[in-house]
């Protein structure tokens, strides 16, 4: 057996540097208090009350004004230094480097009129001190779901400007996939990459010594966001991972049948506790191992009426809610607790099996004094299971299974009785869907990966989409032409253009499709997730290439005209543009006409400036159009003409 201690274990620099403050306080003799705890460890917290460190909740909480004030290392809003101040209270700012550079990041960014996008858990302490220090707008967003049901809030967020940051302790792999969702959206976002190195370094070397070890052991306090972090990233890469807070804590763990035991720390974790319980680790596992053979003996007698090797075919007598009553032709009573009877903890014991349903059981423990036997359908499921899935993985074919629940890194879905990991970059189609819409939900998926040694297996969804979107593909092309039409869903933005699905195959549609007007950005016609129509208007096959058409005919502002605008009309224009010979007026969105310098007046000007200006809203009249050229004349002196003719005739 090995043990493994992380290397970036225990205190980070500003928590170091928090508590430095707090002890060179005390040991000149002064009288210390805490803005709420110094970190979130209870042991730390426990031995600077002895000390008599006070704790405070606000500068209000000060028992007397001969204390001094240490704000802790999350930071605090600026309104509370501000206070602080203007009491007069003596104070000294453990506020962590790198979070007071977000503070600095927030306050100069807000004031320079941005939105504020601020990654993390809004009831943290860190992140209430960041958002103490916006100026202006901002918004709190704590994963991949939450940020994108934000960006669906805000109205026109391409043209907003946007800066972001991020909880020093954010999960990267997190902040990495909303950073994917923000630049597809919003692809001008100031971004600030504000999670501290130390934490990106604390969790990927503890995913990594998790993904090798049978045990994984992660010290810190339970209040500690970025401890709850890291039980959860070691969580995701190995199922036996627990959180404690103290060695005293590992009387509960069994560490036997283990070959490696990783252990890591959060940042708040004192290096005496994370000593400690490695001591205490290696000591337990030395009496195990001195004792091993007498283990293994009393291990032999425990289960001579433990027999685990023996199946018995059943019948369904009666059904609790905890337990199944079976009929296995002994003279025994059999049952089936719940939790033997299915994989699922949700599932209650009369909607699997009814009375009569006859079951393959294996039997798990035999009390011939209390006449029962304990059975499982469980294990024996999985057994069969297990096979199924190393045989679906030599043979590359899709074994199907529900998805039960989300964790990180991946989601677990039950196949065959068996649990299967699924990464999630091998979960969805593209990188960067939320993997919550797969809960509970049936499941197609090849096994990529088999370790036999231990029961584990690693899963692809995106492979079975990648077969089915080929074969939609291979389709498509089979009867793609130009003209032809199809109801697709918009994927993503470009500032160039829009791509969309169409059917198994992606087509763009170019800017210049999106509207018979001008815009600058696609994202003014439609959004990521809109079901449009479109057709092809071109296509490439051998670059497997395909243009797609949007504009409607009967909106082509040049139909409107011709129908509703013949040459005579009077209408409203608004002046667009000037040059020497005359000025452009619109007519309709997409469609200027030229007002020639001798139409502008009755009399004669020398430029058209003279008379008019950009913006002016002018009544024309449509002498000429030329479809051919997309031509059209304006004249505003034969209105002035008429309306002389008119009152001259009135006289």
């Amino acid at each position: 057996m090995k043990i493994i201690l992380a290397k970036s274990a225990g205190f980070c620099f500003g928590v170091n540097r928090a508590v430095t403050i707090v002890n060179n306080l005390l040991e000149e003799g002064k009288k210390v208090t805490t803005l709420g705890p110094i970190i979130h460890n209870p042991h730390m917290v426990a031995e600077l009350a002895e000390r008599g460190v006070e704790i405070a909740d606000t500068p209000n909480d000060l028992s007397s004004m001969d204390r001094t004030l240490v704000i802790r290392s999350h930071g605090v809003p600026q309104s509370v230094i501000d206070e602080i101040e203007q009491k007069g209270i003596s104070y000294e700012n453990a506020t962590c480097p790198f979070v007071s550079k977000i503070h600095q990041i927030v306050k100069d960014n807000s004031r320079e009129g941005k939105v504020v996008l601020i990654a993390g858990d809004e009831n943290h302490p860190e992140v209430q001190g960041i958002v103490g220090h916006c100026e202006g707008e901002h918004y709190i967003f704590k994963n991949y779901e939450d940020l994108g049901k934000l960006l669906k809030k805000l109205e026109n967020i391409e043209n907003i400007s946007i800066c972001v940051v991020a909880q020093t302790t954010y999960d990267v792999k997190e902040w990495k996939n909303c950073l994917k969702l923000l630049k597809k959206v919003y692809t001008n976002a100031k971004i600030f990459d504000t999670i501290c190195s130390a934490t990106s370094i604390r969790q990927s070397e503890a995913e990594e010594l998790a993904s090798i070890s049978d045990i994984m052991v992660v010290i810190g306090g339970r209040q500690s966001s970025n401890t709850a972090k890291l039980f959860s990233v070691c969580k995701s890469k190995c199922e036996r991972t627990y959180l404690i807070e103290s060695a005293a804590e590992l009387d509960d763990i069994a560490l036997i049948d283990a070959d490696i035991i990783g252990i890591t720390a959060g940042a708040s974790t004192p290096a005496r506790i994370i000593k400690e319980v490695f001591n205490t680790m290696t000591e337990n596992i030395e009496k195990t191992e001195n004792t091993a053979e007498n283990f293994a003996e009393l291990l032999e007698e425990s289960l001579k009426n433990f027999n685990t090797d023996e199946k018995v075919h059943g019948v369904v007598v009666g059904i609790a809610p905890n337990e199944v009553y079976v009929d296995v032709g002994r003279k025994q009573a059999g049952f089936i607790p719940l939790a033997e009877l299915s994989n699922d903890p949700n599932a209650k014991a009369e909607d699997l099996v009814k009375i009569g349903d006859e079951l393959d059981l294996l039997i798990m423990r035999t009390n011939d004094q209390e006449g029962t036997i304990m059975l499982s359908k469980k294990r024996l499921d999985a057994i069969k299971g297990w096979d199924e899935i190393i045989k679906a993985n030599e043979e590359d074919t899709p074994v199907t299974g529900f998805v039960t629940d989300v964790v990180k890194g991946g989601v677990i879905a039950v196949a065959n009785g068996v649990r299967v990991f699924i990464p999630a970059s091998q979960a969805t189609a593209t990188r960067g869907e939320p993997l919550e819409n797969l809960l509970k939900k049936e499941v197609s998926f090849k096994i990529i990966e088999v370790n036999k040694g231990r029961r584990r297996a690693v899963g692809s969804i995106r492979a079975i989409l990648k077969e089915e979107r080929q074969k939609l593909a291979d389709k498509f092309w089979e009867t793609a032409e130009i003209g032809k039409k199809y109801t697709g869903t918009v994927k993503s933005l470009t500032s160039y253009g829009a791509f969309v699905d169409i059917g198994g195959i992606d087509g763009m549609i170019h800017i210049s499709e999106l509207s018979w007007g001008r815009i600058k950005h696609p994202s003014e016609v439609v959004k990521v997730g809109d079901t449009v129509e479109v057709y092809i208007k071109d296509l490439d096959r051998e670059k497997g290439k395909i243009s797609l058409g949007y504009k409607n005919t009967e909106d082509n502002p040049w139909e409107i005209l011709k129908r509703d605008y013949p040459e005579g009309t009077v209408t409203e224009a608004t002046i667009v543009g000037m040059t020497d010979f005359g000025a452009f007026a619109n007519i309709l969105p997409g469609i200027d006409g030229l007002i020639h310098i001798s139409q502008i007046s009755t009399e004669r000007i020398e430029k058209p400036q003279d008379v008019l200006k950009i913006g002016d809203k002018v009544t024309v009249k449509i002498t000429k159009i030329d479809f051919d050229k997309k031509r059209i004349s304006l004249s505003i002196r034969e209105l002035l003409e008429d309306k002389k003719s008119e009152e001259a005739t009135e006289e």
